[in-house]
């Protein structure tokens, strides 16, 4: 098994046998390698959920239960591979391995485990991409996991349907992914793909884009911009849905119906699913960029490993091992997966729509960084989708401090690097304004000055919200006297945020203060805590991003509050960096996949 995590002596040979770039997946964790510390080498026997294999009493008694949850396209192959183990061979101790296998979209998992609200109700995940390992850390409060080396794997590549690929030389013209996608706007192809923000083959395409974009030079920022509103326009949800959106047959008038796709990016395996059914012209051809492509990796990962019996643990092990054995890997490659390290025979990538001089076996690109997958997903989310973001500003009495170096108050600089921060937003873009201070408006340490609604709506007088607004800043002034109240502020505004919930567009609550909450009437930080938790809802997330400004500002007592929300804190010693950190958030956001839920 040299592609798992095992002891350094076996771990040595294991790395021979991946080529330059798939090197860097033996940065994952080799805590698994332990669980060889507790397993007996022989076996268990191995059994599905949906068609349990035929025990005696007395291994039933005794069996061991591994629930696996797996990426939907992967779920198929590994549930095959535990039905047709056979009982005789995989025996160890006299008990049994049942193994339960359940189909679950990655982001979902990524997403649950990150806020580790519940315990799982399994032990082993296949996400299809290991940029769900970093969604599933979160902020590091959530379910901890451990992946493995992968398990198969999968190229990201551009699928078409023959009247399409045609027009732009297929198979023998290849092109690199930026000259790809500029063929296909060229010659007015409608392209489909999956929402990047739930879906690792739409990520990973528009970051192969990115790259491979910027290595032409120019402005490929803008390049890269552009793509990404043509793939919004023809957005699915997930990966299964964009294979829906195609023609759906080769008559002229459904090919020529403006809703229907000609091209799709999806991956290998997807492709060979959908042609195994097709018929006839129904089938899809493939491109593969020549500047390489990433791959889906499928990594073997252990939820809550220290939390797994001795049992569980070397259930695991024995699974994994089971799942790299020679009839698996045959198993995946009937399903259209390549081997782990991105090999795969020619009659595999011909089923799926490959064909030579296509460049199928080019080696797969290094994966893209955690830092270049935030980076992408959030130029998606600020070019992408709308925002709907509440401003809440501190007005209490320390904003008029003085900004060393400066010559301006804390109040003066925040309001400039407001004011700035508004250029970046569209018409379509929705931002409202509260202030606060103790016994602002009577009892309330708040009160809203402005709406949150479109920067371009209309207004009484002539002018635009957003013009209104820029006065609304710039009008701001710290209240003598007045207190920082913030802790029934973020309630208030929470909850106002939340019930004002907007489909579709980004989401969020934006607090800035200086100072730590001085109401002593108020609610306490873990009564809002508590508050914000019960609030929260996954499906209609409003992530509260709380800036610290200052010297005085707690960050910590800030960050505390925000992640309850899937937000975070940040900490700005200088005002004027106030507009860089709300983008910086944005993105983060983004790559939490907060923006675009709908």
């Amino acid at each position: 098994m040299g592609r798992h995590s095992l002891p350094d002596s076996h771990a040595a040979e294991g790395r021979r046998d991946h080529p330059g770039p798939r090197r860097r997946r033996r940065r994952r964790t080799v805590a698994i390698a332990t669980l060889l510390v507790l397993t007996v080498a022989t076996g268990t026997a191995v059994a599905a959920k949906t068609g349990l294999l035929s025990f005696s009493r007395s291994c039933e008694e005794s069996a061991v239960r591994l629930s696996v949850v797996a990426s939907p396209d992967i779920a198929p192959a590994v549930r095959s591979i535990a039905e047709q183990a056979p009982e005789e061979e995989l025996r160890t101790d006299g008990r049994c391995l049942v193994v339960e296998v359940l189909a679950r979209d990655s982001h979902k998992v990524a997403e649950s485990l990150a806020a580790g609200d519940e315990e799982p109700d399994f032990q082993v995940w296949l996400p299809d991409s290991e940029l769900w390992l970093e969604r599933a850390k979160g902020l590091g409060e959530g379910v901890p996991v451990s992946p493995s080396d992968s398990v198969a794997s999968s190229p990201v590549a551009l699928a078409m349907v023959p009247s399409a690929s045609q027009k732009l030389g297929w198979p023998e013209k290849a092109y690199s992914w930026a000259e790809l996608v500029a063929a296909l706007g060229s010659d007015r192809v409608r392209l489909g793909a999956a929402d990047p923000a739930r879906s690792a083959t739409g990520l990973l395409a528009l970051a192969g884009i990115g790259a491979s974009s910027a290595r032409q030079g120019g402005d490929s920022d803008t390049r890269v911009a552009r793509t990404a509103k043509v793939l919004a326009e023809r957005m699915s949800d997930g990966d299964a849905q964009v294979l829906e959106t195609l023609a759906r047959s080769t008559s002229g008038a459904e090919e020529g119906n403006p809703k229907r796709n000609q091209a799709v990016l999806i991956s290998e395996q997807a492709a060979f699913a959908h042609n195994a059914e097709a018929t006839g012209g129904g089938k899809l051809d493939l491109f593969y960029p020549q500047d390489g492509t990433p791959l889906l990796d499928y990594p073997y990962t252990l939820v809550n490993e220290a939390g797994l019996s001795v049992a569980e643990s070397r259930a695991a092990l024995r699974f994994m091992t089971l799942l790299g054995d020679r009839d698996a890997r045959a198993a995946f490659a009937e399903h259209g997966f390549r081997a782990g390290d991105g090999s795969a025979k020619d009659s595999l990538v011909a089923a799926a729509g490959g064909r030579k001089p296509q460049p199928y076996a080019t080696p797969a690109t290094e994966p893209p960084s955690a830092k270049e997958l935030q980076e992408t997903l959030g130029m998606w989310t600020v070019t992408v989708q709308s925002a709907r973001l509440t401003t809440v500003v501190d007005a209490s009495g320390s904003m008029a401090t003085p900004v060393p170096g400066r010559g301006q108050s804390r109040m003066d600089v925040t309001k400039e690097s407001l004011i700035r921060a508004l250029g970046q937003f569209t018409p379509n873009d929705e931002i409202g304004l509260w202030e606060f201070a103790t016994t602002l408006d009577g009892d309330k340490d708040y009160r809203r000055l402005m709406p949150t609604k479109r920067l371009g709506d209309p207004v009484k007088g002539g002018g635009t919200h957003r013009e209104e607004l820029t006065a609304a800043f710039a009008g701001l002034q710290p209240v003598p006297g007045g207190a920082t109240g913030l802790y029934d502020t973020t309630l208030a505004s929470y909850k106002e945020a939340r019930s004002t919930y907007r489909k579709g567009k980004f989401n969020a609550l934006v607090i800035l203060t200086d100072g730590s909450n001085q109401d002593e009437r108020t609610i306490s930080r873990s009564g809002l805590i508590a508050e914000l938790k019960a609030l929260r809802d996954p499906e209609r997330p409003v992530p509260v991003i709380a800036i610290a400004v200052g010297p005085d500002a707690d960050r910590d007592e800030v960050a505390e509050i925000a992640r309850v929300t899937g937000g975070d804190g940040y900490e700005v010693s200088d005002p004027a960096e106030i507009q860089a950190v709300i983008l910086q958030a944005i993105m983060a956001a983004g790559q939490n996949g907060l923006a675009t839920q709908e």
